[in-house]
């Protein structure tokens, strides 16, 4: 179990629409890249599975670049934007 930042312990889910889901989900299916910011920084990825990791919601992407792998966990980010 996690310490959520309001203080009460339990796993940590994000908080994203219904909207925002099925705008992911599109994203991984159609791989469509997506903007994420998390921690001030913007990360323009290409989504290629969404699943859970110890209770906690992550993305695994490439930079669409590098070819770099990255795990995005959901309850760090601020904002998803697909780009299209």
């Amino acid at each position: 179990m996690d310490e959520r930042p309001d203080g009460r312990r339990g796993r940590r889910v994000a908080e994203l629409t219904h909207r925002q889901y099925d705008d992911l989900e599109r994203a991984i299916r159609d791989r469509a890249r997506i903007a994420v910011y998390r921690r001030g920084t913007e990360y323009v990825v290409v989504p290629e599975q969404l699943h859970t990791v110890n209770g906690r919601e992550a993305v695994e992407a490439v930079h669409p670049t590098t070819g770099d792998h990255l795990t995005l966990y959901l309850d760090e980010v601020e904002e998803i934007e697909v780009v299209r």
